[in-house]
């Protein structure tokens, strides 16, 4: 076993996708980015994550021996039970750290995120142990990335104002696009086309960031840039990269999030989703992001 190991099987590469949802379920909540809350959410939320990436390979460990020999537990390097444990105790101890807004009550924060936390893992227990076989895995691969939004929020506001509640929608829509597109991930073509019409939500609701702000503006085009440059991987005659288009997809969420942010009216702070974007190809190459 190597560190390398680890960290493929939690996908860090993609962490920093979860680290700009954050950023953007406490903004669209009109909430104020106090650092010691942000920190807690983002160590929190990316155990979720890192967790429910470690449950996918222990739950895939029969299609992976048979699909991909060379992912971790089919090859050897580590056995289920490890992963099981490893997966199970980081939504643990993600739920843990969510008593703390709770407990120290942080402004707005109550029992409810600690409620949200339990809830996301149960969704990503339930999608980890079931999406090879239900057809509906992309609606709730997506409640994972929109119970995100809804915890962050509901510690800086206990509540989800409009904003949060239309910006998660919007997610959502992008990560039934995304997820179906994933799910064809071991195939040599991409064949259904028609889940690609979810990736349009978050330029029909975004359109007013266009005049509301340059960086919005700028942020709307550069989204829409790389969705289609994404979008290219599964056209290409003869030259199909279902897997590339995957991984660009991921990296275009913390894109999204900072135009939702634009178009919330923080333009600012909307530029924290261009790092995110650019740390998660930088990533990208160094550990695999799928």
């Amino acid at each position: 076993m190597t560190l390398g190991v680890y960290l493929r099987l939690g996908r860090i590469s993609n962490l920093p996708t979860v680290w700009t949802n954050v950023l953007a379920g406490m903004l669209l909540a009109g909430g104020p980015l106090a650092p010691a809350t942000l920190g807690v959410l983002i160590v929190a939320l990316s155990m979720f994550y890192v967790g429910g990436m470690y449950l996918n390979d222990a739950f895939d460990r029969e299609f992976d021996a048979r699909m991909r020999p060379e992912r971790p537990i089919p090859s050897g390097r580590i056995s289920a039970t490890a992963v099981f444990t490893i997966g199970f105790a980081l939504l643990g101890g993600g739920v843990a750290l969510l008593l703390v807004p709770a407990l120290g009550r942080a402004a707005g924060a109550g029992w409810t995120p600690v409620a949200s936390g339990v809830a996301l893992g149960g969704v990503i227990t339930y999608y980890d142990a079931t999406h090879k076989r239900d057809p509906l895995s992309p609606l709730v691969m997506g409640l994972c990335r929109v119970l995100t939004y809804v915890t962050a929020a509901l510690v800086v506001a206990g509540a989800l104002p409009g904003p949060v509640i239309a910006g998660a929608l919007v997610l959502l829509c992008y990560l039934i696009g995304l997820t179906y597109v994933a799910k064809q991930e071991t195939l040599a073509e991409y064949r259904n086309v028609w889940p690609l019409a979810f990736l349009a939500a978050p330029f029909l609701y975004t359109i007013p960031a266009l005049w509301r702000s340059a960086v919005g503006a700028v942020l709307w085009v550069a989204f829409l840039a790389w969705v289609l440059y994404a979008i290219s991987f599964l056209v290409r005659r003869g030259r199909v990269n279902i897997p590339r288009a995957v991984i660009s997809f991921i990296a275009g969420i913390s894109l999204l999030d900072g135009l939702l942010i634009a178009h919330a009216g923080y333009p600012d702070v909307a530029l924290l989703g261009v790092a995110g974007f650019a740390l998660t190809l930088a990533f990208q190459r160094w550990i695999p992001g799928t």
